[in-house]
């Protein structure tokens, strides 16, 4: 079963086809090697046939000489010793023509080794031809010197006749046989070459029906499965689970595509299912959200409808009061001129006071609203913080708290004087509700490099870490949870009204030693308010 398997395998068949291709082009290889290697040897054999030709030629051309001077030597009388010196010369270039002839055959037979029984016999008659030339050359040298000396013409003409009778035979049957030899390797190369052009037709065409069998069999069906793959694999892109794949047959559908196929069509099926659960869960989150968007509409409208009333109340009790109020500060005021005494100070003093105090209820209004106007003219800080401080002494009175405040007059800056004091407003009622335990708060005042600032002490437990990061930021809240009365602005608002105006606040827990009011650690604010405007 499982070996059945294996050869369903498209990896086994993709292998085996590759494999079989593969087995081709060794075999092409190999043909080629083989065709070149022989091809190789037959160029060679007629190469070394045409360079013993060309001895045999050379040989010709010294035996031809060695004739003429054997045969002037027989025709007039001469110098023997001249003669001989003449032979003796042309006989040594001879011999070393049968010398380079000879080897040539020598290596031309070990060659034949691998050409067959037949090639080694006939090169090994050609090398008899050679010595026999050789041997009738040396014999026809000695009898031509012995005649020389003897001085006997006829004796060595006849040498010399003799000689070419039986040395011209010897030498055109040579070279006959190295030019049949040549023609023969010439022959044979044009018949390997032809035998080599129809098995590399043969192999050619078998490997190209090998591989259209392979495409038209295996390839191009494998490839329409993956075609009609990739058209499902869009179609669930744009969330059409709806797919119908290809019916596959038996054998197809255990292979690796097939598998693929049936997973395909699983996950189809398991999309379209969540789909369906996504959809119904989809409808029950919109009902959701539209039940919750319209209760939070009605509350909104609640909200704004609170809003609304409590800034119409703050502005109704704001001109109520202002309107008594501003008939008290005069009365008081003509008191004062008309030599009253403390009574009608006391009574301006504490009327102004409240007058303040109403400016604050509305800017805290305003500031909740989102509507926030901020002057910008020059004013000196002192004042401020003196008014601050006079605001806040009952209240920390109350809580426990002594402030220490010593007047630092001379402080200018440019900015908006009754939210700057706000702000210091904010941050002493802040004592209150985080270090109300540590009995003493102080206000400092100095001017610095960048400006004037502000430091407000307190002798609480401290700040951690991570409020003292949050504290500015809004709707963070620190550890202490004590309720308080006032008119105070959060840090995150003091923060944004000091920036605004080109300040900074920084806030450091535990105290510095220099700074520091009791044993606990504390929390010093320092706001830091831009130099005067030139």
């Amino acid at each position: 079963m499982g070996g059945n398997r294996i050869f369903k395998s498209l990896k086994f068949k993709l292998g085996f086809g590759a494999g079989v291709i593969g087995l081709f082009a060794i075999l092409a290889s190999a043909l080629t090697l083989f065709g070149a290697s022989q091809m190789s040897a037959r160029i060679e054999t007629a190469m070394e046939a045409q360079q013993r030709m060309q001895r045999f030629s050379v040989l010709a051309t010294q035996v031809g000489s060695f004739i003429v001077v054997a045969f002037e030597a027989s025709q007039a009388e001469g110098d023997l010793d001249a003669t001989a010196l003449r032979l003796d010369g042309l006989t040594q270039a001879i011999r070393t023509t049968f010398t380079h002839t000879r080897r040539d055959l020598d290596a031309a037979l070990k060659s034949a080794e691998d050409l067959g029984l037949d090639e080694q016999s006939l090169r090994a008659t050609r090398s008899l031809g050679i010595a026999r030339m050789e041997a009738l050359f040396n014999s026809t040298v000695q009898s031509v010197l012995d005649a020389a000396q003897q001085s006997d013409p006829t004796r060595l003409q006849g040498v010399i006749n003799a000689f070419s009778i039986g040395f011209d035979p010897l030498l055109n049957g040579a070279i006959s046989e190295e030019r049949r030899a040549r023609d023969r390797a010439i022959a044979q190369v044009t018949v390997l070459r032809r035998q080599l052009s129809f098995s590399a037709f043969g192999v050619g065409a078998s490997v190209a029906l090998l591989l259209l069998g392979f495409y038209v069999g295996l390839v191009r069906p494998q490839m329409s499965r993956l075609d009609a793959l990739r058209r499902a694999a869009q179609e669930i892109g744009q969330e059409n689970f709806a797919i119908t794949l290809p019916r596959q047959s038996p054998d197809q559908s255990q292979d690796e595509i097939g598998q693929l196929f049936a997973a395909t069509q699983s996950m189809s099926r398991e999309l379209a299912a969540r789909k369906a659960d996504v959809e119904q869960d989809w409808a029950r989150l919109n009902s959701l959200v539209e039940e919750r968007t319209e209760e939070l509409r009605d509350a909104n409208a609640i909200l704004a409808k609170t809003d609304e009333d409590r800034r119409r109340f703050f502005a109704d009790i704001s001109h109520e009061l202002r309107t008594p109020l501003t008939v008290i500060l005069m009365e008081a005021e003509l008191g004062i001129k008309a030599g009253g005494g403390d009574a009608f100070s006391t009574i301006h003093t504490r009327a102004t006071r409240l007058n303040r105090r109403i400016d604050d209820l509305l800017r805290i209004a305003r500031s909740e609203s989102g509507v926030i106007s901020l002057a910008s003219e020059p004013f000196d800080l002192n004042d401020a913080i003196c008014e601050a401080a006079e605001d806040m002494r009952a209240p920390l009175k109350n809580a426990g708290l002594t402030l220490r405040h010593n007047p630092s007059p001379g402080l200018m800056t440019t900015g908006d004087k009754n939210w700057c004091r706000q702000v210091i407003t904010g941050l002493l009622e802040n004592c209150i509700r985080h270090a109300s335990d540590g009995n003493l708060v102080a206000i400092m005042a100095e001017n610095t490099a960048d400006g004037p600032s502000v430091q407000v002490v307190d002798n609480g437990p401290g700040v951690t870490p991570q409020d003292r990061a949050n504290a500015f930021k809004r709707f963070a809240r620190g550890g202490t949870q004590v309720k308080t009365e006032g008119f105070g602005i959060g840090l995150a608002l003091a923060n944004w009204i000091i920036e605004q105006q080109g300040g900074r606040i920084e806030m450091t827990s535990p105290v510095p030693e220099s700074l520091r009011l009791g044993t606990q650690p504390g929390t010093l604010v320092t706001v830091f308010f831009p130099p005067l405007s030139t």
